[in-house]
């Protein structure tokens, strides 16, 4: 008797031990991944939607509607720009705040991840294995390297993991600060990305399926039943975050043909998600301004989906009762593929979309649970003695192969003008501040004219202190070249107007009328620059435009003179109009185009 007493502190002090150790290199583990994915952030550059992020925050304020409920392709995101404010106000058009942001979002996922691991396993060195998953896949390296992407998919990871852990201790101790802590979580996440609607689902997922493993009777009903709290305050927190989404966004699900969605799903599965549960896909290729996509090797495709179902069929057969996890890992799989297929299919999408591995991110945190819980659930036989063995060199294996993947992937992603350009145009824009530049769309090697009118300087360089005013109107031309320096430009001629009817004059505009400068053919719908060649007889203002479309104010001044205008739109013919106080002009013809960089 004695003997067992004395034993009592030894035990606890060799579980202490333990527990020690596994935090311990779980925590130097998450600090290890952290030092990677911050040299992988600190060669990055702003990138394309980035830019688009920055330049709504320059152009509304903070707090506006405008700004945090604006419809960004589908996604509502009200978190993501008031972040990309916060970055822009500290350092506009700078890269470094952003960076930071992304590896203190990473911190936080990854040790939120370890807090889940922990309640699921415990003091097991086990742990290690799925928090070895999570921290070097490279599954989550694309979404973590580009910023509005990372705006995304870490919050929703960071909530996926923790609302997960706090679920559990819901049903474990009923304590109501888990409940407040998960609904806050949560409704932090849904400020980011829309798909963190899934959180409360897979915590749920994550109770039944500990208690199934457990050998608990009913794990479906019992989850509902330790949790009904949180469940109850998720489903209204989720119903109310609905009804605003519905009301803001424009859907853009839609149902694509077969060939499609074979297409996608085995581009997104062979190609992307599953080469990445060995550490792959080791290369990638890009076109710029596109984002990097994998091109694993056909020999890692192959043996990734063997080693996928070796592994399923070594958790059947090895472990009890982890059949469902793998269903519901599946579902969840199935799902992003769903949404991304649904929203992103168009006659113009390629395959390689699915290969850019941003909307399989947050699978990651599914498929480290996923490893929890068959680990968590007992052993069919007794484990062999060389089990850790395997399992350690199968980690180092893992963590070599995605840490070279990681090396090429941060290689073409440095193959990056923006930031270059950026630094040079910063530069232009406030080296003659007093002199206005005529608004035009940046380099297409940084935004392509689909993003019209996000692509245009006054939109990206909005919070740009010391800047020129930039203008829909102006009496010189100058533009950003695709280096970003800023070079004297010309007005390449689509149409033109004809010289006017009355002889010294042209097309005569008196106050308070509006005159048609017909085009010498029709013009489809896009921005254009006029150049009007007046004589006005005084100092003021007039609209010129697009019959239909938004009129562009162009001040006149006395005499004779030059402008230059921005006028969007389309049709046959240019309105002017001149206010009843505005002066009278007479207007020559003069060409409607494009502006472009001038040759020398």
């Amino acid at each position: 008797m004695s003997g067992t007493v004395l034993d009592r502190p030894r035990t606890a002090l060799r579980r202490c031990d333990r527990t020690r150790l596994v935090l311990g290199v779980g925590f130097a583990l998450v600090a290890v991944q952290v030092v990677v994915r911050a040299v992988v952030a600190a060669a990055g550059e702003l990138y394309w939607d980035d830019l688009i992020l920055i330049g709504r925050a320059g152009t509304y304020p903070l707090w506006s509607a405008d700004l945090l409920l604006h419809d960004h392709d589908g996604h509502l995101m009200p978190g993501a720009f008031v972040v990309a404010a916060l970055a822009d106000a500290l350092a506009p058009l700078q890269w470094w705040p952003a960076a930071v942001s992304l590896v203190l979002g990473q911190a936080v996922a990854s040790l939120a991840m370890l807090r889940v691991l922990w309640l699921l396993l415990g003091p097991r060195r086990t742990l290690w294995g799925p928090l070895v998953f999570y921290l070097f896949t490279p599954l989550t390296l694309p979404a973590f390297a580009w910023w509005a992407a990372g705006l995304n998919t870490l919050p929703m990871q960071a909530a996926l993991a923790w609302v997960a852990g706090d679920a559990l201790l819901v049903a474990r101790t009923g304590r109501r600060r888990h409940v407040v802590s998960a609904t806050v979580v949560t409704a932090l996440a849904l400020l980011f990305f829309e798909k963190s609607i899934l959180v409360p689902f897979v915590a749920f997922a994550t109770v039944a399926l500990a208690y199934r493993v457990d050998g608990l009777a009913r794990p479906v009903r019992l989850a509902a039943r330790r949790g009904r709290s949180l469940w109850i305050v998720s489903a209204a927190l989720l119903a109310g975050w609905a009804a605003c989404y519905l009301g803001l966004v424009e859907s853009r699900f839609g149902v694509p043909d077969f060939a499609m969605v074979s297409g996608l799903t085995h581009h997104g599965l062979s190609y992307g998600l599953v080469p990445t549960l060995l550490g792959g896909p080791w290369l990638w290729e890009r076109w710029n301004p596109s984002p990097p996509w994998a091109t694993p090797p056909i020999a890692l495709i192959v043996v990734s989906w063997v080693a996928v179902a070796a592994a399923l069929v070594w958790s059947v057969r090895r472990r009890r009762r982890t059949g469902w996890v793998w269903a519901a890992t599946a579902a969840y799989v199935i799902a992003s593929l769903v949404a991304m297929i649904s929203t992103r299919f168009g006659a113009e999408t390629t395959y390689e979309l699915a290969q850019t591995l941003r909307y399989f991110a947050d699978s990651a945190v599914i498929g480290a649970i996923a490893a929890a819980l068959i680990l968590r659930a007992p052993p069919r036989s007794a484990p062999a003695g060389s089990s850790p063995l395997i399992a350690a060199a199968c980690a180092v294996a893992f963590t070599a192969s995605s840490l070279w993947s990681t090396v090429t992937f941060t290689r073409s992603w440095v193959d990056n003008p923006t930031g270059d350009y950026l630094a040079s145009a910063r530069a232009a824009l406030t080296a003659h501040p007093d002199v206005p530049i005529l608004d035009h769309p940046v380099s297409v090697w940084v935004l392509l004219p689909v993003t019209h009118p996000h692509n245009l300087i006054g939109s990206v360089f909005s919070a740009l202190p010391g800047r020129s005013e930039i203008t829909d109107s102006a009496a010189t031309l100058a533009v950003l070249d695709d280096s970003g320096a800023l070079v004297d430009a010309a007005l390449f001629a689509v149409r033109r107007v004809p010289p006017g009817p009355e002889p010294d004059c042209g097309y005569r505009l008196t106050p308070g009328t509006t005159v048609v400068l017909p085009l010498d053919g029709p013009m489809m719908e896009l921005d254009w620059t006029v150049q009007l060649n007046y004589l006005a007889a005084g100092s003021g203002e007039i609209e010129v435009g697009f019959p239909g479309a938004a009129l562009t104010r162009v001040p006149v001044a006395a005499g004779l003179g030059t402008v230059y205008a921005r006028v969007p739109g389309g049709g046959s013919g240019l309105q002017v109009r001149s206010p009843a106080t505005g002066p009278a002009v007479c207007f020559g013809g003069g060409p409607v185009g494009v502006v472009t960089p001038r040759q020398q």
